[in-house]
């Protein structure tokens, strides 16, 4: 009797293994393929560390890796990325989240589905002789101030800091540098006044003398500062139409960005300057490392956009523009988080 159980146990196993087996390889066959391999990214200013994820993404072979070639077209600013979206002419973006508040408010659906950055990074900073005359936002009136460009998340930064010192948004004037070696010139040639930028452009500033800090938004102390919490910075976005159409090519550019936050969070400033492309360094390897290591807590920890960023942000664009002062807005709709959950639970 003992040997006819052991035998019937001995049995059941091995058709418990085999079944497994079977599942397993009809698992994999039946596979999803990337509804569409070919992809065109937009970004505005993939030098800047904001864009971080995105190069080490594209540097350490993540998107080949998922089975993907993506065409990335770096444009002058993240409102032109937005625009390359809405026109038609990229699938998805690497840009600001507030992006998708914006677009919702004029009845468009696009959504994020991942954060790449936990705290924006961006910098306040004066032209080094105007720091007796700028001591703070409250003085940017008049000023030229210097953005990637117009719109963009470095522009409604400044903006919101204006607004809570007392200015009008419009009190200063606009004026996009974009977002590498060019905007360092625009300020070293005295073109602008006041800057609103980030690492490397803001760590080559400060290195030289060029220009005096007022707000730092690359730290949590700082980002608190300003914002009082946590602020969602760039994401990868796309309509809504398009994820549900391409739910697998969706999945793939997530896992791709989520390897990569991982390794930024694993990485030493010197292996991402490796990384990076030589002129991302802006003439001064050293310095970049130095600007990593400012920048890296803005990073996202684990994709995941909380829902008080999300409510921070839509808070500071009711402050500056009266469209959303009545605005409903639906936050759920502009983050997705499923496709961070799946890529986590690899």
């Amino acid at each position: 009797m003992k040997f006819l159980m052991n035998g019937l146990k001995a049995g059941l196993s091995g058709a418990l293994a085999i079944a497994g087996l079977t599942l397993a390889l009809a698992g994999a066959a039946a596979a999803a393929e990337p509804e569409k391999k070919d992809l065109s990214l937009a970004v505005g200013g993939k030098p800047l560390l904001y864009y971080l994820p995105l190069t080490v993404a594209e540097r350490k072979g993540f998107f080949k890796e998922e089975g993907l070639n993506v065409e990335i077209n770096d444009l002058g600013g993240g409102a032109k990325s937005l625009q390359a979206l809405m026109g038609g002419s990229v699938d998805v973006v690497t840009g600001a989240y507030e992006h998708t508040i914006r677009m919702q408010q004029k009845g468009q659906d696009i959504r994020a589905v991942v954060e790449l950055g936990r705290f924006p990074g961006i910098v306040l900073a004066v032209r080094k002789d105007l720091a007796g005359e700028i001591k703070s936002p409250a003085d940017f009136k008049g000023r030229k101030i210097g953005v990637t460009a117009p719109g963009s998340s470095t522009a409604l930064t400044v903006q919101y800091a204006m607004v809570k010192n007392g200015l009008a948004a419009t009190d200063g004037s606009l004026i996009g540098v974009g977002g590498g070696a060019s905007a360092v010139a625009a300020m070293k040639q005295g073109q602008i006044d006041v800057i609103s930028h980030l690492d490397p452009v803001i760590a080559k500033l400060e290195s030289d003398g060029d220009i005096a800090t007022l707000i730092d938004t690359r730290t949590e102390d700082g980002a608190r500062a300003l914002f009082g919490g946590s602020n969602p910075a760039a994401v990868l976005y796309a309509k809504a139409d398009f994820i549900e159409s391409n739910p697998e090519t969706m999945q793939r550019l997530t896992n791709a960005f989520v390897k990569s936050l991982n390794w930024i969070g694993k990485a030493t400033a010197e292996e991402i300057a490796a990384v990076v492309p030589p002129e991302y360094h802006l003439g001064d390897k050293g310095l970049y490392m130095k600007a990593v290591e400012s920048s890296k807590e803005s990073y996202s920890l684990d994709g995941i956009i909380k829902k008080q960023g999300m409510e921070s942000m839509l808070a500071m664009l009711k402050t500056l523009e009266p469209d959303f002062a009545n605005a409903d807005i639906d936050l759920d709709k502009t983050f997705d988080p499923t496709f961070v959950q799946k890529a986590q639970a690899k």
